[in-house]
Parts: C-alpha cells; sequence; structure tokens
C-alpha cells in the first residue's frame, strides 16, 4: 500500500495521467511491467484511466518469448483489460540495418506501441523503467561519453522514441520524424523511476504478482547485465554502499544544469539583441552548435561541435559530401561543395629503357630499372618512391586519374576495393581525390596511388629480379 500511494503521489505531482485518461500500458511479463501493470490497475478506478494492455514478442528467445505472450495476454483478461500483441524478427531486422540485437529490439519494440497508440487514439504509454534502470543507463552513457543531457537519464514524461533511425538519408528521416511527430504526439510516461528493483520485488512478493523470468538478463554477454552483475556490485561494495543514490542525486544535478545550458542557447539563438557568441560560456556555446547541427538533421558528435567551436569559418567535413561550418556570428551552415568532374587526362608510359623521366598533370615522375639477384629484399624509401616488381607491372604503364568503378587491392588487404570507398575511409578531401595521379598496367590494373599504399598487384617478393624504382614530386 505504501509504494501504490507513492506512485499515485509521483503521477498526481509530476502531471503524469489526468483522471478519465486512456493509457496504453507496455507490459514484457517481467517483474517491472506486470507491478507497474497492478498498480496502475490498482488506481485506475479511482481515477477513471483506462488501461489497454500492449505486448511486444520480440520472438529472440522460441517458445518462451511464445509464453511470454499468452502470459501477459491472460493477465490482461484476468484484470478485464483489453489486450494487443504485437511480434517482429527482432534479429533479422539487425542484420539487415546493422544494429545491436538490444537496438534493434528497441526499434521495433517502440515503433509497436506507438502505431497502436495511433491506431486506438491514445496518447500515452506507461513504461515501467525505474530507478535502478536509470543508475544503470547513467553508466552505459558514461562509458559512451555522453553529455550533460545524456548523462541526466530518462525524464518521468517525455515524447515516444518511435522514429526508426534506419532507413533512408538524413532528410529523409527527419521528413519521416516531423511527421510521425504530427500524427502521433504520443507521450511515455515513466511512473516508477524513483522506484528500485527491491521495492517491486517486495510488492510483487507480498501481493503475489507473477511473472516471467528472461534468462537473457542474467547474460554478460550484453554491456548493461555486465554493468548490473558485476560493476556496480563491485562499486558499492568497495567504493560507495549508498552508490545508487549518490549517482540518482548527480543524474538530478547534470539534468538541472544542463536543462539550464539547453534553455540559454535556444533564447540566444531566438533572440534578437544577444551577447557575442565568444561570450557565452562553453556550455552554452556548445549547446548553441548542438542545436542548429540537429535542426540541420547533422549528428552532433563532440568532436565536430568542439571543432565548430574553436574554428570559426573553418569547414569540418561530416561526409564526403558535404561539410559544416559557422561562422564569427555563431551561426551553422551547411555547405555542399560543387562537384568535381573526373579528369580525363591519360598518359601511356613506355619502361622498355632502363630509366627515364615525365611531367605529367603537374606531377614530375622519374623511374629506373634495377637488378636484383634473388632473394630480393624489401629497400626502405623516403617520401615520394616506391619500388615495385618490374617483370609483374609490365613494360608499358597508364598514368591517369581516378575514374568511376575503379578498384584496387591494397598492400596487406586480402580483396579488392572501391578505389571510392578507399578515399572515403582515409578520408581524403573530394577535390583532392580527382587531382592524384594513378598508375596503372596496361590491362587496367592499378598498382599505384599518388601518396597511398601500393597495391598488392606488382608487389617485390622474394622472387623478383627487376625492380621498378619509381619517384614523385609534385609541382
Amino acid at each position: 500500500m505504501e509504494l501504490l500511494a507513492h506512485v499515485e503521489k509521483s503521477i498526481r505531482s509530476r502531471k503524469l495521467l489526468v483522471r478519465g485518461q486512456p493509457v496504453l500500458v507496455a507490459v514484457s511479463g517481467g517483474l517491472d511491467s506486470m507491478v507497474l501493470l497492478r498498480l496502475l490497475h490498482g488506481l485506475s478506478a479511482a481515477h477513471g484511466w483506462k488501461l489497454t494492455v500492449a505486448h511486444f514478442n520480440h520472438q529472440l528467445r522460441g517458445r518462451s518469448s511464445d509464453a511470454d505472450e499468452r502470459f501477459v495476454g491472460k493477465a490482461a483478461r484476468m484484470l478485464r483489460l483489453p489486450f494487443i500483441a504485437g511480434r517482429g524478427d527482432v534479429q533479422a531486422f539487425a542484420e539487415k540495418h546493422a544494429l545491436s540485437v538490444e537496438m534493434a529490439a528497441r526499434a521495433l519494440r517502440h515503433e509497436f506501441f506507438a502505431r497502436t497508440a495511433r491506431q486506438l487514439k491514445i496518447c500515452t504509454v506507461a513504461v515501467a523503467h525505474h530507478a535502478d534502470d536509470q543508475v544503470e543507463l547513467f553508466f552505459i552513457r558514461m562509458l559512451r561519453g555522453a553529455g550533460g543531457e545524456g548523462l541526466a537519464g530518462m525524464k518521468w514524461i517525455g515524447p515516444s522514441p518511435n522514429i526508426r533511425s534506419v532507413g533512408g538519408g538524413r532528410r529523409e528521416q527527419a521528413t519521416r520524424a516531423n511527421r510521425l511527430k504530427t500524427e502521433l504526439q504520443t507521450q511515455i510516461v515513466r511512473p516508477l523511476l524513483d522506484v528500485t528493483r527491491l521495492d517491486l520485488e517486495q510488492y510483487a512478493r507480498v501481493h503475489n504478482v507473477r511473472f516471467r523470468q528472461d534468462a537473457s538478463n542474467a547474460s554478460l554477454a550484453i554491456q548493461r547485465n555486465r554493468i548490473r552483475h558485476e560493476l556496480l556490485p563491485l562499486l558499492a561494495a568497495r567504493y560507495q554502499p549508498a552508490l545508487k543514490k549518490m549517482v540518482l542525486r548527480l543524474m538530478d544535478i547534470i539534468g538541472a544544469e544542463a536543462e539550464l545550458a539547453a534553455d540559454t542557447a535556444r533564447r540566444w539563438l531566438d533572440g534578437k539583441r544577444r551577447p557575442a557568441f565568444h561570450l557565452l560560456p562553453a556550455a552554452v556555446q556548445r549547446r548553441c552548435l548542438q542545436l542548429q547541427l540537429l535542426r540541420l538533421n547533422v549528428p552532433a558528435d563532440f568532436e565536430i561541435i568542439e571543432s565548430l567551436r574553436a574554428s570559426p569559418g573553418r569547414p569540418v567535413n561530416i561526409n564526403p559530401n558535404a561539410s559544416v561550418f559557422r561562422d564569427v556570428a555563431g551561426r551553422v551552415q551547411v555547405r555542399t561543395p560543387r562537384p568535381v568532374a573526373f579528369n580525363p587526362n591519360q598518359l601511356a608510359l613506355d619502361l622498355k629503357g632502363r630509366a627515364g623521366e615525365i611531367v605529367f598533370d603537374g606531377v614530375h615522375c622519374h623511374w629506373r630499372i634495377a637488378v636484383s639477384k634473388p632473394p630480393c629484399r624489401l629497400p626502405s624509401h623516403p617520401t615520394g618512391c616506391e619500388s615495385f616488381d618490374a617483370d609483374q607491372v609490365g613494360p608499358e604503364i597508364h598514368l591517369r586519374h581516378w575514374r568511376p568503378g575503379d578498384r584496387f587491392q591494397p598492400l596487406g588487404l586480402a580483396s579488392p576495393v572501391k578505389l571510392q570507398d578507399w578515399f572515403t575511409n582515409r578520408k581524403v578531401p573530394r577535390a583532392r581525390r580527382h587531382e592524384l595521379l594513378v598508375a596503372a598496367t596496361a590491362a587496367g590494373e592499378i598498382f599505384w596511388i599518388e601518396g597511398q599504399r601500393i597495391a598488392a598487384q606488382g608487389r617485390l617478393t622474394a622472387r623478383t629480379q627487376r625492380r621498378l624504382i619509381w619517384h614523385w614530386r609534385r609541382g
């Protein structure tokens, strides 16, 4: 009864629910959600709440997942509540979109809750996150390098994370997000956010609340479980017995300060008369830049924010096709470079002699053939010089520039890669890619790219008898 009164007080004081409101209760069948269902059901008669039970079957544990669904359905019927179940192939979804199973499950689950709420014209979904979840989330986000907003943890009430962050470009995702937010206006409420897992266990024991155990909660392959079963007990036993209390207090402090910085940043962005950007505190500067990046659908990574903050006017690459920069006034803009045309220039170079040189598109190239007695020792060359097996390269090479569809096999890799992917991974600026020289054999196989790793084609081996020594200098 104490827990029931406590939850009722939290709901009333934080305005999580109003009288007569329809509520979709997310129930997995585990301890947390089954206690939440029992508590809300116990309070619903006095407040006129119209509860509907929703369960999502992740299909990750075979018969156990199906048993969870049947269990929740039976519990709903015993309480005489409507029951809606959904299911999705989380494993397949995770593989298709290169997500962890946890992230895939979360995306599908919240999408189901939001879709169900929209169909039933319900604006509120109640979930069973509690105080222990908050503490675990703090350490998860801390280890990921989250800022103040992330370390503040979950809010008592907030918008539903119902937008899949997979599929389509950022502009498409933003359009879909804005449309769904307009259509749904679904709010997530967390009535148990200051209740501990121990409190829930005691309530279930006293009031005979049955629940299902999920075996995956004990798997140490999942980071959250390692934090729950290894890190937190260690910290509580060896460093701070009141760990949970201290962390929750810290989250509250961080959250209030992060909210202050965000409010100040929003007022600065929307105001007409405001202090110069460089006079703002660093925390407000960062939040101003973060808010602008989010509005532009640009990932607000700490490194990007700090680069913009430290260097006004200097562009920061966000992908191969775009960059962002801020002016001295603190305004952020996206810059899309003009398309760079592929350079068609090329030159056939005859290597039949002992040495030679050529100037091609601003690059001075000098070559010579050196005879080596097996076993050939790999030489050490200064910058601007490479050696190749002359017999593998052949008597004629073609100097040119990058072309669409070019592939090569970098030395040390087991298979060829697209030259475009190589440039992207190496963060070679787009304009620079079209300037670099490429050398290919008469058969078209690329063995050298100016300033990049040489290819496996034409590399020196212990059997090499003739070495092609290649020097180049730009300018």
